[in-house]
């Protein structure tokens, strides 16, 4: 007996058979092959054949289809959207058939489930073998229902249409429908002798694993295993059930079971892991691709070393030459040279990452810009004949361009031949916790508590948590609740849970990829989207495909768009490979630890290391990359103290000199291993590579046997045994977690790049990063700290003067600042006022708010966006803030309502004047409203731009005695170690612990703006309850708690800050991290004048032609009457404006020295409009016409003037 219908935990959140675990069942218990037919897709195909290889079993490649009911190019919805189907493949051509099959349901007839149809049955039915299905089949269905004519009818479709057909027939307790099903399946396998196959339609190995496999499901469908209504299995039978347990159970129709063997027997799909697949590039005149790839690297190499080069360097390009060749791989290094061309045509930064920096062949290719033989960088790291694997060559492109990247290698190579690559997402072990709860229907308290028990580290486990974390394990013992809840999570662990996009990986290959792996839509995107593989990288890889990474770095995008600044506001034309490594501006910012914002040197440990370090060199830089990691980290401070001096260079040999110079005798990079492994032992640094990855993974007995031969071959070179012993005891760990140095001198290089921008054109820089930041409160809080500490004014947005980005503004101040741009603004982006700038900058500024509500357009007209700009202050040049946030409702009608008349293409009267007169509006009423208080401006600003710009609410004047002012300050303190803080409570969560009591978790912003977590436990927070309210300024007292990267503090005393009210703002502070003071005092003042801008003069941009809508011109003094025709706007425009038309020509056949004005009602609302063209003498016949045309005598009235103004 074989299990043809198997579910493994690629179903998702609906299998729970791990790979490995039935393979290993299925042989357990005898069997010689295994079948996987997950839902609609086949993830987990090529685990499992080389799971089943490996077990020695045979492995039986299958899918459970979804069938449309009709087309599936039709997307209805009901019952029958959708039948499952059984589908095996028996040969290849059936294996590549299902991939069609799978591919095509997913591409083109996606609805809720990925759905092929009757046609493409039919059309891809060679080399298939197809059950009829479970109980959710169209066949099943059919006799479910009491149509046995029509279950008949699909029977002889599926005899006709595939070659081989079986009748699926399944036996479950507690199914009521299951045995008439069963008895028609008998009936028609009788009538028209088609043969029978029994399944299990097994979704776990062990039956003990059903109430897990029942949590599961809960998870999958957000249920809990309490809610009765909900989707569950009936009963415990869906396991892997041994060959004499399916032959009991269908001991009545033995031929059932035994036909599985007969498929099982028959069938025959073999993966080929042994062929390239590799893109062809088409070079000029079809010349080999491997002479054409020689002469591009050795003009490459001509122009990257113009004054000659060393035998050395020409023997060097001349091996990796041939290495590329003899590997097959020139198609592959043309492919990397053709879309790093086109990113250099295009201005597209981008780099390598990993070993590929290795290769002087990519160095004259223009690939990389790191020189490998500079620093020493071994090409077999990368690429090595006695390992003959495919070079991972793994290319950064600046973020907001990446996509470019990707659609040219598409529209190169074809749409049918590239794809990203998808990744499964697996519970891990909070993940795990999180979602057992949910699905038991726990307490968020509880579960939340357990969660955090498991230290936040990658590949962590609930075992090893157990470990490390004593509360843990008391809750399990103590607590038959909790206790069931790790169980739970403990069984879920590690299965996968979800299928999405890989963040960078796209395979590109020779032929249409579906041909070689199953596709789908990228789980976010459009049909338009590149499409996505079903199989991972691994498999991908496996399959012989090339794999590439295509990876987004936000800091190129930083440095691409700098370099443009300096060149927009300096003239400077600055290319990043020419900027030099030995710039003094650049290492004395780096010395000084102020590494904010600068890549890879960012964070507190690594700031205070670089400070010790003062790095002169790139290759000092280097090393403190490749050293900043667990492991290394421990030897940075013999590297440090090494350099100075302050401890002397120890050398394991005196023959390791040479290699261990540069890093002051510390091994830093698996390459000084390999040549370790060289010049010791005789290895070849192919050879040596091979050592490495196997010291890597820790084999004892791999271990044991590399001893033996590298102490043989130390011997040999005259080495001493006891000697050659300690070298290898010493390079051994290292080999484990030494970084890659390729990769360490490219992430050095783009640290240097951007030490450079921000020690050389700051402005320019950090207005490139604040832009990187946008909408992300975390990093633009510290990066305006960031630019106040280097005295660089950062104002807040205005209407008038913001860019739709951030940008550098030079009118509110003598000197250069960086203005927040409106799309930076929560609720608002780019989107909503995009044209709203652009309208700005053709017309001049807004002159009003009603200017503004008229040219906002209809994509600004948006409540959220109004009321967002009113609460920053971006409107504050009409008016008060609180009588404006008080007036988002009438504004934002007042613009839809523009915007609508606008989009409709309606007219009215006062479009008989053209554009230079607008249609007039009201100025909007503002509702009166008290100001905001600052606190409230600030939580304002806060929430909407992630950071205050205003005055600060605290003064370090009134810190306690000893308090700690910054968060770097924070981070050098030890774990338990006591501190005092002080400064505004900015959040509150109250919960409690699993006693009942309540404890609070809080964010408290101190004086440097940063914010810190703080536990306050049941006792402490029995006595200070009443003390943690939002905004309440507190000082605290409590040891350190350190969780990973993590610090808080768990305080134990807590008080009100004693802060006289009147002196409780006061500007921005820059504190020094070292001596825990205040650097600088900005003025109050001055600050004010920066934020609060004055009013834009009304009259800016009017020219003298225009004619101003919301105040009367002066009157000519030589005229004695004023003519006012009152008129009313209809809703019927055309009306309108024939019967304006009407009118201005009656009082053009009255000529005289009458001025004209017109008063034209609206909506309870009147503007006075005056018409300096026209000149009228007024007379009772001219009245009359009037009021023939109006119909109302109200509509003429005559004001004698005596040189006066006209009102």
């Amino acid at each position: 007996f074989t299990h043809l219908h198997v579910h493994s935990e690629y179903s998702l959140l609906d299998g729970l058979s791990r790979i490995p675990t039935m393979v290993t069942r299925a042989k357990e218990l005898g069997m010689n092959s295994l079948g996987i037919t997950d839902h609609g897709s086949m993830y987990g195909v090529v685990d499992f054949y080389t799971a089943c290889k490996e077990a020695g079993i045979k492995p039986i490649i299958g899918c459970e289809l979804y069938v449309a009911g009709g087309s599936r190019f039709d997307k209805r919805t009901g019952d029958k959207a959708y039948t499952h189907l059984t589908v095996l493949a028996k040969n290849n051509e059936g294996y590549r058939n299902l991939m069609k099959l799978s591919s095509k349901g997913h591409l083109e007839g996606f609805y809720y489930k990925p759905r092929v149809d009757h046609e493409l049955l039919e059309e891809l039915a060679d080399g298939l073998i197809v059950f009829s299905g479970c109980p959710s089949s169209e066949l099943s269905t059919a006799l479910i229902n009491g149509d046995y004519n029509n279950a008949r009818e699909i029977a002889k479709w599926c005899m006709d249409s595939f070659p081989e057909f079986y009748l699926e027939i399944q036996r479950h307790e507690n199914l009521d429908f299951l045995d008439p099903l069963n008895e028609g399946i008998l009936k028609l396998g009788e009538e028209l002798d088609i043969p029978l196959v029994a399944t299990n339609d097994l979704h776990y190995v062990d039956k003990e694993e059903s109430t897990l496999h029942d949590v599961l499901l809960c998870i999958g469908t957000n249920s809990t295993v309490e809610d009765e209504a909900r989707f569950r299995f009936s009963d415990e039978s869906f396991y892997l059930k041994s060959p004499e347990e399916m032959k009991e159970l269908f001991i009545d129709i033995p031929e059932a079971v035994s036909n599985t063997q007969l498929i099982a027997d028959s069938t025959d799909v073999s993966l080929d892991f042994s062929t390239l697949h590799l893109p062809q590039y088409r070079t000029p005149n079809d010349e080999n691709a491997d002479t054409y790839l020689r002469n591009l690297c050795w003009q490459g190499f001509d122009s990257r070393y113009p004054e000659g080069a060393t035998e050395s360097s020409k023997e060097r390009l001349g091996y990796e030459l041939d290495v590329i060749s003899e590997t097959q791989y020139p198609n592959y290094f043309l492919v990397v040279w053709d879309i790093a061309k086109f990113a250099r045509q295009n201005d597209i930064v981008f780099g390598v990452r990993g070993s590929a920096a290795s290769s002087l062949a990519l160095y004259c290719l223009g690939v990389t810009d790191i020189d490998p033989l500079d620093y020493s960088l071994v090409f077999e790291r990368f690429l090595n004949i006695e390992r003959k694997e495919m070079p991972d060559i793994d290319m950064d492109f600046q973020d907001d361009r990446r996509e470019e990247a990707i659609r040219y290698v598409t529209e190169k190579y074809g749409r049918d031949h590239v794809a990203q690559i998808i990744t499964f997402g697996t519970l891990g072990a909070k993940a795990a916790i999180r979602d057992s709860g949910r699905a038991l229907g726990m307490s968020y308290a509880d579960v939340d508590r357990v969660a955090k028990f498991i230290p936040t580290r990658v590949g962590m486990t609930i075992d090893q948590a157990f470990e490390l974390s004593p509360e843990m394990k008391e809750s399990y013992e103590n607590d038959p609740r909790l206790r069931l809840l790790i169980d739970t999570a403990k069984g879920l662990e590690g299965v996968t849970r979800h299928a999405s996009t890989h963040a960078a990986a796209v395979v590109i290959s020779e032929d249409p990829l579906i041909d070689h792996v199953p596709l789908q839509r990228p789980t976010k995107g459009d049909e338009s989207s590149v499409a996505m593989t079903q199989y991972a990288m691994e498999p991908v890889a496996k399959l012989g495909l090339l794999k590439m990474d295509f990876l987004g770095l936000i800091n190129y995008s930083i440095l691409s768009k700098a370099a443009k600044l300096v060149l927009e506001r300096h003239g400077v034309n600055i290319l990043l490979p020419e900027i030099p490594f030995d710039d003094p501006t650049t290492y004395d910012l780096l010395a000084s630890g102020e590494t904010t914002a600068i890549f890879q040197l960012e964070s507190p440990g690594m700031r205070r290391y670089i400070k010790d370090l003062k790095p002169g060199s790139l290759a000092e830089l280097a090393a403190m990359v490749a050293l900043y990691r667990p492991g290394p980290m421990e030897h940075i401070a013999t590297y440090i103290d090494s350099k100075y001096g302050k401890v002397p260079i120890k050398y394991p040999h005196p023959a390791l000199e040479e290699i261990l110079k540069e890093t002051y005798g510390v091994i830093v990079y698996q390459d000084q291993v390999l040549h370790i492994l060289r010049k010791f032992a005789g290895y070849t640094l192919g050879q040596a590579d091979i050592v490495r990855k196997a010291m890597g993974k820790k084999i004892s007995s791999l271990m044991q046997q590399e001893r033996e031969n590298f102490t043989e071959g130390a011997i040999k070179l005259g080495y001493d045994e006891k000697i050659a012993g300690s070298v290898f005891d010493l390079i051994e760990p290292f080999a484990g977690y030494a970084f890659n140095k390729a990769h360490s001198v490219s992430y050095a290089v783009v640290a240097y790049w951007t030490a450079y921008f921000k020690a050389n054109y700051p402005i320019e820089f950090l207005t490139c990063v604040l832009n990187a930041y946008e909408g992300n409160a975390e990093k633009i809080g510290p990066a305006v700290a960031e630019c106040t500490r280097l005295d660089i004014p950062v104002l807040p947005p205005h209407i008038n003067h913001s860019d739709v980005d951030f940008s550098i503004d030079s009118s509110a101040s003598e000197k250069p600042s960086i203005r927040f741009g409106l799309a930076s603004i929560k609720n608002v982006g780019a989107l909503a006022i995009e044209s709203l700038v652009q309208d700005r900058k053709k017309n001049g500024p807004f002159k009003s708010l009603a200017d503004f509500s008229r040219r906002g357009g209809t994509d600004a007209a948006n409540r959220r966006v109004i009321e967002s700009l009113s609460k920053v202050g971006a409107l504050d040049v009409f008016g008060q803030r609180g009588q404006l946030v008080a007036s988002v409702d009438s504004i934002t009608q007042l613009m839809q309502r523009e915007a609508q008349l606008k989009e409709s293409g309606q007219s009215t009267m006062f479009d008989l004047f053209g554009s230079s007169v607008p249609t007039p509006l009201a100025e909007v009423q503002l509702l009166d409203s008290p100001e905001p208080t600052d606190r409230e401006k600030i939580g304002w600003e806060r929430e909407l731009l992630g950071v205050s710009l205003g005055p600060r609410i605290l003064d370090p004047r009134y810190a306690p005695e000893g308090a700690v002012l910054s968060k770097d300050l924070l981070e050098a303190f030890s774990d338990g170690e006591r501190v005092i803080i002080a400064g505004e409570v900015a959040s509150v969560r109250i919960t409690a612990d699993r006693q009942g009591r309540r404890i609070c978790f809080a964010g408290v912003e101190i004086f440097d703006g940063s914010t810190i977590d703080v536990a306050i436990w049941s006792r402490a927070y029995e006595k200070t309850s009443h003390l943690w309210i939002e905004g309440s300024l507190l000082q605290l007292t409590g040891p350190v708690r350190r969780r990973d990267e993590e610090i808080s503090v768990h305080c134990d005393q807590a008080s009100e800050l004693d802060v006289p009210e009147n002196i409780a703002l006061k500007p921005p502070l820059q504190i020094d991290s070292e001596s825990n003071s205040i650097l600088q005092q900005t003025d109050t003042q001055n600050q004010k004048t920066i934020i609060q801008e004055s009013n834009l003069d009304s009259s800016t941009h009017v020219t003298e032609d225009t004619i101003n809508h919301f105040e009367s011109n002066q009157a000519d003094n030589d005229h004695s009457r004023m003519l006012l025709v009152n008129l009313t706007e209809t809703d019927k425009p055309e009306e309108d404006q024939f019967l304006l038309k009407a009118i201005l020509q009656t009082l053009l056949e009255y000529p005289g020295n009458d001025r004209v004005d017109l008063l034209i009602h609206k909506d309870g609302t009147q503007w006075r409009l005056e018409m300096p063209i026209i000149r009228t003498g007024f007379c009772e016949e001219l009245s009359e016409r009037l009021i023939e045309l109006t119909g109302s005598s109200d509509t003429i009235s005559v004001e004698e003037e005596a040189n006066t103004s006209a009102a």
